[in-house]
């Protein structure tokens, strides 16, 4: 018997992908950078990543692991917990994309 190999990500031609909750973050995102103050780039290199990951989290492109949430919030001197519950009002402001 062969050993299987395991396969990372999601199967070819996987539609599981839910657009909205990532959108929903990034806008609670760019709300909470935006009343700060400071640019993207400047958030970006306070949480450690790049800027153009930054863009692509708050457009909806990406959405972020747990530790780099956690490391965003702490830029943005806020936490993690507000940053869900802005996603959450978000979600339920905007309609299924």
């Amino acid at each position: 018997m062969q050993k299987r190999t395991v396969q990372r990500g999601r199967p070819a031609g996987s539609t599981t992908y839910e657009a909205a909750p990532p959108l929903a973050f990034g806008l609670g995102i760019r709300a909470a950078r935006t009343e700060l103050g400071i640019a993207q780039e400047e958030l970006a290199s306070l949480a450690g990543i790049e800027r153009s990951h930054m863009g692509k989290i708050e457009r909806g492109e990406h959405m972020p692991t747990l530790a780099l949430i956690l490391r965003i919030a702490a830029a943005l001197n806020s936490s993690a917990a507000d940053l869900m519950a802005a996603t959450e009002k978000n979600l339920r402001s905007r309609p299924n994309t």
